[in-house]
Formats: C-alpha cells, structure tokens, sequence
C-alpha cells in the first residue's frame, strides 16, 4: 500500500475515534457527545464536598432538587460582607455527569479572580455555564439548570440571616410576606422540617415580621402541608 494513501486512512481512522459519542442507547440509537471540558471537570470536580460541613462554617446554604428524581443538589458560600463577594463555593449533588461537570464549573466561575459580586451571581444562567463548558448535548441541558438555583438559594438564605430582605430574588414563586420575602415555597420547607405551628414556622422564616396580615394565609398553608406530609390534621 502506497505511504500517502496509508497516512490518509490513518488520519481518517483517528478522525472517527475521535468523533465517536461518549453515550449510545442500545434501545434506540440516539447518542450524544460530552466536550473534553465536560469530561475534564466530571472527572475531576472542583470544589466538591463529599460530606455534609458543620453549617456554622458557611455563611449561606441553598438545596434544590428531589430525591425521587434523582437530582439533588446542595451548594455552600462563605461571603466576604465588606467586599459583597462569594469568597467559597462548595457543593455536592446526587446527579449525572452533565450536572456534576456544570456544577463544577459554576463553583470555578463564582470564585476565580477573587470571588463574584452577590449581585453579578444572582444573574449566573445556565447558558453562561454551558459556554464555558464548550456546550451539553440537548438531552443534557436541564442538568445544568440545579447549581445556579442552588446558588441564588444559599445567597437569598445569607440574606435573610443578615436581614437584607429587599435583595432577596423569589425565582416566581408566590411571595405570602412582601417584608421578608417568604414564599410558599419556604413555608412548605419550614413544615418538612419540622416546624409544626404558625409559631415555629415564624421562627424559622421571620414570616410576619412587621406584616401580620400574612399570618391567616400562613395558618392555613401550615395547615395543608401537615396535612400532605403527616397525614390528616387534627387541630
């Protein structure tokens, strides 16, 4: 075989090894292929915890996801009050390759050249980590989307301990206290964990601090999720 033709189809051969999916689904065919970036960081991850820190080690903590799903994400922050920076991002998850290589990423971009502004991060999208990955494939882009809504959780928490209700971002959920910017959402959380009256539910939220007329919607929301999680109510 002639030296040009033999180089040209070992350049093809590499071409193909190349551009072979790192996933293919033996059911249907479709497969999808993951940026040397994607794999670099899954393999590798920055700033990953492995174990639950002691809370009083970070300034703010944020968990999204569902376990029934799968994807369960939970990101810490230590903030730099002067200088309002993120000056460490941990986080772990219980995820796919895409949303531990996005998360990953995202912990990198919060903290490199001295940390992010809180406002600047609270504007952190999914396409600004996907760029950064050099892209997902389409079938993987929702992976992506837990670690920034982690991250604007675990910030809006360091602005409710630090009373900074006013900068706190609700994502569109229904805000039940226009003071302290307590949603639903929050509600429902106090109840899963633990909270069983008006009172105790305050006490965790700061809901109804200087607007008690929120507090009969309060009542009955504590009500119905009791309800949901513990069974019937019997107040």
């Amino acid at each position: 075989m002639p030296k040009k033709i033999e180089k040209t189809e070992k350049k093809t051969a590499k071409k193909s090894v190349k551009s072979k999916p790192d996933v293919v689904n033996k059911f249907t065919g479709n497969s999808w292929a993951y940026s040397k970036t994607v794999r670099d960081h899954f393999f590798k991850p920055k700033n990953l915890l492995w174990e639950n820190p002691d809370s009083a080690k970070y300034d703010g903590e944020g968990i999204v996801g569902s376990p029934a799903c799968g994807d369960v994400m939970r990101v810490w922050l230590k903030i730099d009050p002067k200088k309002d920076k993120i000056k460490e991002f941990k986080w772990r998850t219980f995820g796919c390759a895409s949303a531990v290589a996005a998360t990953s990423m995202l912990s990198v971009m919060i903290t490199e050249k001295g940390g992010m502004l809180l406002d600047r991060a609270l504007e952190v999208r999914p396409q600004d980590i996907m760029k950064r990955l050099g892209g997902l494939p389409d079938r993987k882009i929702h992976c992506s989307v837990l670690g920034d809504k982690a991250l604007r959780t675990a910030i809006n928490d360091w602005f409710k301990k630090t009373n900074q209700f006013s900068r706190i971002v609700t994502d569109g959920e229904k805000v039940i206290d226009p003071n302290t910017k307590v949603t639903e959402a929050d509600i429902e959380e106090a109840v899963l964990e633990g909270a069983q009256t008006v009172e105790e539910v305050q006490k965790r939220t700061k809901v109804g601090i200087g607007y008690p007329e929120c507090l009969p919607e309060v009542e009955e929301l504590v009500r119905f999720y009791r309800e949901k999680y513990y069974g019937v109510d019997t107040d």
